[in-house]
């Protein structure tokens, strides 16, 4: 049988900055017309951020999600995941807001605190920056880790999950299934578990495959049959890792978030392009794109039409 590979694709996050890519997407708009873009090309998930209209800074004011996440709906049925993670220097009720008001049917959970750097990218582009608050953005993660303690987990567990929320777990290091197992162990998590594996952010996990390799033989160990596992690299690291990964079962996500190219050198002009890159060479492995529908049923999400968007 054809094995089905759910396709997620991140349209913008928040450790990119305008001025390293003309086609990230910044403005509602933006992200709403690439979302769409990507589910037509094959992405049962869409992830998204949101950012300042103005000048591209991450924010995690839920009144810009609701400018977008209606639009999304409207436009395709792929799921809508919405990040948790914010950007550097919110607080926790910063990045929830928009969970408690939209209930969408997945949103992310960081298993950890973790030093996220982004600071080496400000050699590349230095003054060559589009606003003001690109540099200090990135010299903060220098100094200032992004922060999800057990506590933050366990609300986030209780809370949005009462909303019949589900969550996107994103694993950026080994000592990440430990926490997760432990969740899972005390019933707060609940199977399936979709657990997103991440290699190369600075700050976690290396992108080499024998790191692919560990994660899954230890994810397989911890949490035996209860999670659905997805591949994310990134950087030039993303397209080697997700194929990798697809060939040992997983799932894979792609996206401007966590990739700005589409090749060596070469920028990606949207998110579809990334899509449509990765859905060929599924198809190449003799491997077919899951459905949005599909995708529900595999991650045991409540549907659509049950978010508030």
């Amino acid at each position: 049988m054809v094995q089905k590979v759910v396709i997620t694709c991140a349209i913008t996050g928040s450790s990119h900055t305008p001025t390293m890519s003309p086609y990230l997407p910044c403005t509602p708009d933006e992200i709403a017309a690439e979302s769409i873009a990507a589910a037509e090309a094959g992405a049962a998930i869409v992830h998204v951020h949101a950012r300042n209209p103005a000048d591209g800074n991450p924010t995690g004011d839920p009144a810009v999600f609701m400018e977008f996440l209606p639009r999304i709906k409207q436009g395709c049925d792929a799921v809508v995941s919405i990040s948790s993670g914010g950007g550097t220097g919110m607080t926790v009720e910063d990045r929830l807001g928009i969970a408690f008001q939209a209930e969408p049917e997945l949103t992310t959970l960081n298993l950890g605190t973790m030093n996220y750097g982004g600071y080496p990218m400000i050699e590349k582009f230095k003054g060559q920056w589009q606003h003001a608050w690109e540099e200090p953005y990135l010299e903060s993660t220098r100094s200032e880790p992004f922060v999800s303690t057990f506590a933050d987990i366990e609300y986030m567990l209780e809370k949005i999950g009462d909303l019949g929320t589900r969550f996107e777990c994103e694993a950026y290091d080994i000592g990440h299934l430990y926490t997760l197992a432990h969740f899972l162990d005390r019933g707060l998590v609940k199977p399936p578990v979709f657990l997103q594996t991440i290699f190369g952010a600075m700050g976690g996990i290396g992108p080499d495959i024998d790191n692919l390799i560990f994660m899954k033989r230890t994810a397989d160990r911890l949490l035996g049959d209860d999670f659905v596992w997805s591949v994310l690299g990134a950087g030039r690291f993303q397209f080697g890792l997700v194929t990798t990964g697809a060939i040992m079962g997983s799932h894979v996500r792609v996206g401007l978030e966590d990739n700005l190219y589409i090749g060596p050198g070469e920028l990606a002009k949207s998110n579809a392009d990334q899509v449509a890159k990765i859905k060929r060479i599924l198809g190449e492995l003799s491997l077919e794109a899951a459905t949005p529908d599909e995708t529900r049923t595999m991650l045991g999400l409540k549907g659509g039409d049950r978010v508030k968007f």
